[in-house]
């Protein structure tokens, strides 16, 4: 009797990118897609009414990041193995991703055969992360930004000023402005917006 083929999602907001993605793994005879979600919110609902194998998640998607969504069906479905895929090769997040409990880590830029071999290896229970992305994790390290300074630092991608972050958090706007020089100073940064960069490009946020 033949194995059962792997159950896939894949999660991608851009429309194009998850049809292509979706036409790859098609050909794969040891792969079958069993659902497509176009949101991070989306994923766990999708996990628990499909139960995949795999889930192929994109890191940047509305609703909830990847990141964020591989945590919940980790915790929820062990057995459902997750992959995360990033389209900027220099962006780190492999510490935050494996913590999150992700097997895989791969640019978007890789190879199909490569893609297919890392799909095959996660489910075999291996952890998959793509070279260079693990080279830059080992130079920048882990996360050097408590849970509060990424929630502050969150803010301030999304426009908040200091005196807005105060009141979200229930803060003073002396403390803010406190947790804001300190990232700086960690993310050698003149600027708040310089500072939000920085913690992309790191992966810390």
């Amino acid at each position: 009797m033949s194995e059962q083929p792997l159950r896939l999602l894949i999660a991608e907001d851009v429309e194009l990118v998850a049809e292509a993605f979706e036409a790859l793994l098609s050909t794969e005879p040891a792969f079958l897609v069993v659902a497509r979600v176009g949101r991070g919110d989306q994923v766990l609902p999708a996990v628990e009414r499909y139960r995949p194998d795999v889930a192929l998640l994109d890191v940047d998607m509305p609703g909830a990041t990847g990141i964020e969504a591989a945590r919940l069906v980790t915790a929820g479905y062990p057995d459902c193995k997750v992959i995360l895929l990033t389209a900027l090769p220099g962006s780190g997040h492999v510490h935050r991703a494996l913590a999150a409990g992700a097997s895989g880590y791969l640019v978007k830029a890789t190879t199909g055969a490569r893609l297919i071999d890392a799909i095959k290896a996660v489910a075999a229970g291996t952890i998959v992360i793509d070279p260079q992305l693990a080279a830059d994790a080992l130079r920048s390290g882990p996360n050097a930004l408590s849970e509060r300074e990424q929630q502050i630092l969150r803010l301030v991608d999304q426009g908040y000023s200091t005196r807005a972050i105060a009141a979200e958090l229930f803060l003073s706007h002396g403390t803010v402005r406190n947790y804001l020089s300190t990232v700086m100073t960690k993310l050698d940064a003149r600027t708040r917006v310089e500072a939000v960069r920085a913690a992309h490009r790191r992966g810390w946020l």
